[in-house]
């Protein structure tokens, strides 16, 4: 009979790997606990239709990547390909707004059908904040010090902030007028999908990775041509607040994102850890979403990182620096205890054991293979404990516990199994 295999581009995380992962996310809960964010949790599965209107039919997500299909009620629908619209479409759904803005965040898998590779599945996973109703320049720049600040903490050295404004949906239609008159004169020098991009979504051409299209673009009318003078003040207003954070950013002129809802501005933060600079969070301002959605006018930027991509930055800074945060990270969470034991009567005592122990909030791992104590205590070795508790017939008989040092120089210790504190106390030294 064949093997069952995982379709391509869906992974399995392994145990090992989930406590990286489990390592970021507690990071990342306590750091948006602290901030003032709640978190939100939305369906996998949305209206098709939320993502047309949210993200824009003319984007490569919606045209080419969604995984799209119809239930059995004919209606049609849609793994989540990100999660900003559908945090927006549960706020509007229940009411959130009316109670005030909202400072939001969410994890969990997204869906894109594209190539897999390292970094980028097919079912991916994102941690993100959504601020909805903040409109001031100093909301910007605290949303960006969120994730500079999380990226920072975890140990991912070589960051760098990329930020450029979009300017307001005017300044968007005059730029994007000026953009297509000029790549029009010279659409016989664009690759097939930046001329199909032309007429459709002529925005996106400038983050063509084809080269020659990029060499090309060096001549082009920037975004910041067109930004109206409200809108550069407004730009010059975030660069002034990240410079009083001491964040350093460099002005990218051809960052555009690559969903339609965003507006003013917009940012990556990327990271050379991998060796050549890889975005591992990216955002910016989106206050048209909202009303696209059909809820009232309300200003709001937000951001998302890859979990993907940030477990192989972090990999990589973990072994550039052993010692460091990324490194504790990385690093497998050993038990504070190993139980040894075998017969019938040790095993019912281990047993009783290792839940007070536990309920105590001591990790303790109990081997139940039966097998000998010898096979045992390799086992116990392989854990990494400092101890391994030892309950074996004659332990039974006498209602006790050896405790047996696994690293390092000491002698076995005796207690009593009623001294329950007392042996407590001893593992948690």
């Amino acid at each position: 009979m064949t093997q069952l295999q995982s379709l391509r581009g869906m992974v399995d995380l392994l145990p090992e790997a989930m406590q990286r992962w489990q390592a970021v996310e507690d990071a990342a809960r306590r750091l948006f606990q602290r901030s003032g964010f709640l978190e939100i949790r939305t369906p996998l599965l949305e209206t098709t239709e939320l993502f047309c209107r949210g993200i824009g039919e003319a984007t490569d997500v919606v045209g080419k990547e969604m995984y799209s299909f119809s239930d059995r009620g004919d209606r049609s629908c849609t793994l989540r390909p990100e999660g900003t619209a559908s945090v927006v479409r549960a706020a509007l759904q229940h009411g959130l707004l009316s109670q005030g803005p909202q400072r939001l965040w969410y994890s969990g898998p997204m869906f894109r059908y594209e190539r897999p590779q390292a970094g980028r599945q097919r079912q991916f996973h994102q941690i993100g904040v959504e601020w909805l109703g903040a409109d001031s320049p100093r909301s910007d720049v605290e949303v960006i010090a969120l994730g500079w600040d999380l990226l920072a903490s975890l140990g991912v050295g070589g960051l760098e902030l990329e930020l450029n404004s979009l300017g307001s949906p005017e300044d968007r239609i005059a730029y994007r007028e000026a953009l297509v008159r000029w790549l029009e004169q010279r659409a016989d020098q664009l690759d097939d999908d930046s001329r199909q991009r032309l007429q459709v979504n002529p925005l996106r051409i400038l983050d063509s990775k084809n080269k020659a299209t990029q060499a090309l673009l060096d001549e082009a009318p920037t975004l910041a041509d067109a930004l109206s003078d409200a809108s550069r003040r407004r730009f010059d207003e975030v660069q002034q607040g990240l410079d009083t954070l001491g964040i350093p950013f460099r002005i990218n002129p051809r960052l555009v994102r690559g969903l339609d809802y965003y507006g003013h501005t917009a940012f990556e933060i990327t990271s050379d850890q991998l060796g050549a600079q890889a975005t591992v969070c990216g955002g910016g301002r989106y206050n048209g979403l909202v009303s696209q959605l059909g809820g009232p006018a309300t200003p709001a930027i937000g951001w998302a990182l890859g979990m993907e991509r940030l477990i192989l930055v972090l990999e990589a800074a973990s072994e550039a620096d052993p010692q460091g945060p990324a490194a504790r990270l990385t690093t497998r969470q050993v038990p504070d205890a190993f139980l040894v034991n075998r017969g019938e009567s040790a095993e019912r005592l281990a047993l009783a054991l290792a839940r007070s122990l536990r309920q105590a909030e001591l990790a303790v791992e109990l081997d139940g293979s039966g097998s000998a104590f010898g096979k045992q205590f390799k086992r116990a070795d392989r854990s990494g404990a400092r101890w391994a508790l030892v309950i074996g017939e004659e332990e039974a008989e006498r209602s006790e516990v050896r405790l047996k040092p696994l690293h390092g120089d000491g002698e076995p210790i005796t207690l009593k199994l009623a001294d329950l504190e007392g042996l407590i106390t001893l593992l948690r030294r």
